[in-house]
């Protein structure tokens, strides 16, 4: 046996030509051939010479560049080769022995190439390689095929080869083929852009997967090898690849398998959804904007807008138009059911803003440990319970507004991350190290006295005064005159038109009993009473004595008489006058007797009938 390197252009040259016939090189390009064509041997064996035996340790595979040799074991002949034919090809990717004898049967040169040239050859010609691995994709996947049709031309099983290599490396979507160990034998440009790798054969694919993909993976390889059916699964959950240069992507695909024994191989076909992921999660927060709005219907459907002509309230009015039109940091301070709320609507409708949601939390109404998570949101995980991610109020309120009432009960702790939002208009969800920009106007509100809490270390200074830029003071109810009574007013009309019951219009008398009363609760303990008033309305009338709370252990109207109301004395006839008439009413006009007005008022029936007379009072018929 003779051999000898193949150095000569000339001849290096022909064996090129030869190789770019061969099946087995038939994909790789004519310059990669050349490379290919400087690192052969080309042996002579004389009839009868071994060129190996079987159990012989594979290095090299070979091609019959001319002569014949024949495939056996022992005695018994599994078939022939000649030139352009090749053998012994297992050797280029593993150590494995050889599993047959190789012998010519005449005169034979055979070209030899080495595991270490062709290695080399894969990792540093990436042409060379891509035309490898086409054939490799038809000796993998159509490995069943070629056996129950070795008697096949040798021109369909190339023709074969090069449509599946066309549709593998013209697919949009990676494809990773790898064996039960896990190392990849086969890829197509797409997994190299998705891996950011082209150099991954061999490597184990697990590698390139989070904890959670390469947990799944493993659990259905592993099913796949305890049965012996071929499987095509989806994944059933997202993969999230992990490329060599740190980019992780989220992928959906399919698992598909083939072959028994050892033999098995797994088909991994994976597709980048972060764009369909993205436009889901634009949709999901649209969505929950839309929840959030529509609550905020609700609760505007039930309000009764500013009515306002004391001049405490038109100085609001006029305070709200100033501030709206920037972007500033209002705080609203005011006692419990002043409309601290509709004020701060009124500056957001007012605003460049009012196409963007309004996104409103009490601060006093969520519990402690659940504040953080609903003002800045978090992550999955982040903590016992957050199954999914979640998008706080701030990110919802993006472009918009977000009304913070009740700001004196945020936790101490959590101040500096609001602190935070304001100052450079950033924060992190909670349980992600990702940093978010928001753009969105603060309004904060509280009864509160804050300056009074920072003195005593219940709130931060620092976030009081970043709050306090344009601070505006909502009157309480009883400081508001007239006002009191166009807002009953108007509550009486919504509620007669909501529950079917005929209007009922304030006399003087009504309108001075509503102003003797403190208002303790203001504005919503006013849309209360109206409400209960107007349901137990009869024939128009309502009983105003009976409604509105009086101080205990007197029968009479005003549990915090103040000296901002004042009645006139034609109020406190038309009050006196309105008084006589609901006693008379109520003891359906019996004047002496135990259970007559008089007895009911407190006064003689003598002196009674004289007020009757000198008021005009008359029985209607």
């Amino acid at each position: 046996m003779q051999g000898q390197y193949t150095m000569g252009n000339t001849k290096a040259h022909h064996v090129t030509a030869f190789l770019s016939k061969v099946p087995f090189f038939s994909e790789v390009s004519d310059s990669s051939l050349d490379h290919l064509s400087q690192r052969v041997y080309m042996e002579t064996f004389e009839r009868n010479d071994t060129i190996f035996q079987k159990g012989e340790i594979g290095e090299a595979m070979y091609a019959v560049f001319k002569g014949r040799v024949k495939v056996h074991e022992s005695k018994h002949v599994y078939g022939h080769l000649s030139t352009g034919d090749c053998f012994g090809e297992y050797a280029l990717i593993d150590n494995q022995t050889r599993s047959a004898s190789v012998t010519a049967v005449e005169e034979t040169t055979v070209l030899k190439i080495e595991r270490d040239s062709f290695i080399d050859l894969m990792s540093t010609d990436s042409g060379f390689a891509q035309g490898i691995l086409s054939v490799m994709i038809k000796r993998h996947r159509e490995l069943d095929a070629i056996q129950e049709h070795l008697a096949a031309s040798k021109q369909e099983i190339e023709i074969g080869s090069a449509k599946m290599s066309g549709l593998i490396n013209g697919a949009m979507d990676a494809i990773i083929m790898f064996n039960t160990e896990f190392k990849i034998v086969l890829t197509n440009p797409s997994a190299h852009r998705l891996l950011e790798n082209e150099d991954v054969l061999q490597r184990n694919v697990l590698f390139f997967f989070d904890e959670e993909s390469a947990k799944l993976l493993e659990s259905l390889v592993k099913l796949r090898r305890d049965n012996s059916h071929t499987q095509n699964n989806y994944l059933p959950d997202v993969i999230t690849v992990i490329g060599s240069e740190g980019r992780e992507t989220q992928n959906e695909g399919t698992l598909s398998s083939y072959g028994s024994g050892k033999d098995i191989f797994f088909t991994l076909i994976l597709r980048n959804i972060e764009e369909r992921l993205k436009t889901e999660d634009k949709i999901n927060l649209l969505t929950k904007r839309t929840q959030y709005l529509e609550e905020e219907i609700k609760e505007l459907t039930s309000s009764y807008g500013i009515l306002a002509e004391d001049p405490s309230m038109l100085e609001v009015l006029n305070q709200i138009q100033q501030v709206a039109g920037t972007d500033a940091t209002v705080l609203i301070n005011g006692e419990t059911g002043t409309g601290k709320e509709l004020v701060a609507r009124a500056i957001h409708q007012a605003s460049n803003r009012n196409d963007k949601p309004m996104v409103r939390i009490n601060c006093g109404a969520i519990p402690a440990n659940l504040i953080e998570s609903e003002l800045f949101g978090h992550e999955k995980g982040a903590f016992t319970g957050a199954t999914a991610s979640r998008k706080g109020r701030f990110l919802l309120a993006e472009k918009g507004t977000i009304f913070l009432d009740e700001i004196a009960e945020l936790p101490l702790d959590l101040q500096p991350k609001l602190l935070r939002v304001i100052q450079e208009g950033e924060f992190d969800p909670l349980g992600s190290s990702e940093t978010i920009k928001v753009d969105v106007r603060i309004i904060a509100a509280t009864h509160r006295d804050l300056l009074d809490y920072s003195a005593k270390g219940r709130f931060r200074e620092d976030l009081y005064y970043r709050l306090n830029v344009f601070p505006i003071q909502v009157p309480a109810l009883r400081a508001r005159g007239n006002d009191l009574c166009l807002i009953a007013q108007e509550m009486i009309d919504q509620f007669s038109s909501k529950l079917n019951k005929p209007r009922v219009a304030l006399s003087e008398a009504d309108k001075a009993l509503l102003r003797s009363y403190h208002w303790p609760g203001n504005v919503r303990e006013l849309q209360n009473l109206v409400e209960r008033a107007v349901i137990v309305s009869q024939n128009g009338t309502i009983e105003w004595s009976d409604i509105i709370p009086k101080e205990a252990g007197s029968g009479t109207v005003g549990k915090h008489p103040t000296s901002e109301t004042i009645l006139s004395a034609e109020q406190l006839v038309a009050l006196e006058r309105e008084n006589i008439l609901r006693a008379l009413k109520r003891t359906q006009w019996k004047i002496s007797g135990k259970n007559g007005a008089a007895a009911l008022l407190k006064l003689p029936p003598t002196t009674l009938t004289s007020k009757i007379k000198a008021l005009g009072i008359v029985r209607p018929v």
